[in-house]
């Protein structure tokens, strides 16, 4: 378990973009006999990012109809700190007739049961990270019980990571980009390279080139020069 974890903990620290945090996740739950997962991640505004394993035409679904509001899961999530389990039925889940539906829609995807842990951080964000199975999988919860303290370690440290990737904290010209975003756009504006922020920021210059790029295709821009430029005329008070 401790090589599991310890290159779990690799991967997150390596990763640059959601395409790399579903691969850590995936391989880390996958070890533990847990294939199913979905993180939710409510950021500031009215953003909502999902990773997960669940069926692709289910999330579209979930998604497009905005089921995030109405989903009993979540709301339980929200207000409470303690993980919780649920199955097809609610469980403990006082269901309304609308989340009663979504339940069931659930349940034609194979997503009956399931193992879900609340993310309240210091920041006021949230998350949830849910584990789930089908009824055809009787040892589900055995798997839950066994690594329940493992899980809830893996959604912090998922949580803390996927925050500095998906949530946008700076303004500017109005455009909002990622604490990390900024930082590089800050030192290449300073004339670093992509591999200098790298050595400065503690990151890859893999991830410095993505951080860069995000912020340019934010911003309209082609160049490092150009981003500069914007940088350099923007307002003191640009910077939320």
């Amino acid at each position: 378990m401790h090589a599991i974890f310890h290159r779990f903990a690799e991967q997150l620290a390596g990763s640059v973009d959601t395409v790399d945090l579903h691969n850590a996740l995936s391989e880390v739950t996958a070890s533990l006999d847990l294939p199913l997962f979905a993180y939710l991640f409510h950021s500031r505004g009215d953003s909502t990012e999902l990773i997960s394993t669940y069926p692709q035409p289910w999330t579209s679904h979930y998604l497009h109809n905005r089921y995030q509001d109405v989903d009993p899961v979540i709301d339980h999530a929200r207000r409470r700190h303690e993980t919780f389990r649920w199955d097809a039925d609610g469980g403990d889940l006082d269901l309304l007739t609308l989340q009663r539906q979504l339940m069931d829609e659930a349940n034609q995807f194979g997503i009956r049961r399931g193992f879900t842990i609340p993310i309240h951080d210091h920041r006021g964000l949230f998350a949830a990270l849910t584990f789930a199975s089908d009824e055809r999988r009787p040892l589900f919860f055995r798997v839950i019980e066994q690594y329940e303290r493992v899980l809830q370690l893996i959604a912090i440290f998922f949580h803390i990571q996927a925050r500095q990737r998906l949530a946008s904290d700076k303004t500017l010209d109005g455009v909002r980009l990622s604490d990390r975003e900024m930082q590089c756009l800050q030192w290449a504006a300073r004339g670093k390279t992509a591999w200098e922020i790298g050595q400065i920021l503690g990151i890859t210059q893999r991830t410095a080139e993505f951080h860069l790029d995000n912020a340019k295709k934010k911003l309209g821009v082609r160049t490092n020069i150009q981003a500069a430029i914007r940088l350099a005329i923007s307002k003191p008070s640009d910077f939320l």
